[in-house]
């Protein structure tokens, strides 16, 4: 076995204990030793795809696939983005200051930066995947950016940390189901491969992860203060 195929075997095994762990850590009672110790492993896990993901995106180009390699490397952007974001905010929760500094930066722009780069590959090559999917890394940068000036300025709502960690962990449920969805399943079963199973199983995750977000914040996310009322002149006069 090369070198590269062992690294392929590790990947796929890591991302098998990734995908189990995600939904025993969602179903488990959150904040429990249970739940945190799954939570862990999976993070484990997801850092491991990071690890053999890099040098296999190297390879991808190494070998004349430049196309492939680059976005395999925009994949291992946005996840490792996910993986440092869900643990980093339940660790620092107590201090937004520095849970929003040099190594968030830095990830952000990484996303913001990879993801325009995939837009630019997918209008040049015409490849509506990579044009759609750019999107992730994008929109990603963008928002940890406006976060941070709230954070620096000492400004981070209540329950911070709780909504920055379940989005974290929501990009990296996306993640571990598209490689699942789109790399690992067609593999495992060639003949359920084709176009509608592929574009389903990239946007797919990302559309339920879209709905999970909306469900979540209507939960957790602080809701915005709003403006006290203004009594008009005729309502005064009648007090």
């Amino acid at each position: 076995m090369s070198a590269y195929k062992l690294l392929v075997v590790v990947h796929v095994l890591v991302g098998a204990v990734a995908l189990v762990t995600f939904w025993t850590a969602a179903w488990l009672r959150k904040g429990t030793p249970a739940h945190r110790t799954t939570g862990r492993v999976y993070l484990l896990a997801m850092l491991g795809i990071v690890v053999t993901g890099a040098p296999m995106a190297i390879v991808r180009v190494v070998d004349g696939h430049p196309v492939t390699g680059a976005f395999l490397g925009y994949l291992v952007v946005i996840t490792a983005t996910g993986v440092w974001t869900s643990w980093r905010a339940v660790r620092d929760k107590a201090a937004p200051v520095r849970f929003a500094g040099p190594v968030y930066v830095a990830l952000a722009v990484s996303s913001l930066l990879a993801g325009a780069g995939v837009l630019a590959l997918g209008v040049r090559v015409g490849a509506p995947l990579l044009m759609g999917f750019s999107a992730v890394g994008l929109l990603t940068g963008a928002d940890m950016l406006r976060r941070r000036r709230r954070y620096v300025r000492n400004e981070a709502p209540p329950r911070w940390w709780m909504v920055e960690h379940y989005t974290a962990m929501i990009g990296n449920g996306i993640a571990t189901h598209i490689a699942f969805l789109g790399i690992g399943l067609p593999r495992l079963l060639p003949g359920v491969d084709g176009s509608v199973l592929h574009y389903l199983a990239w946007f797919g995750p990302l559309g339920a992860a879209v709905v999970a977000k909306v469900l979540l914040d209507r939960r957790w996310k602080p809701k915005t203060p709003s403006a006290p009322s203004v009594p008009s002149p005729a309502r005064a006069r009648v007090a």
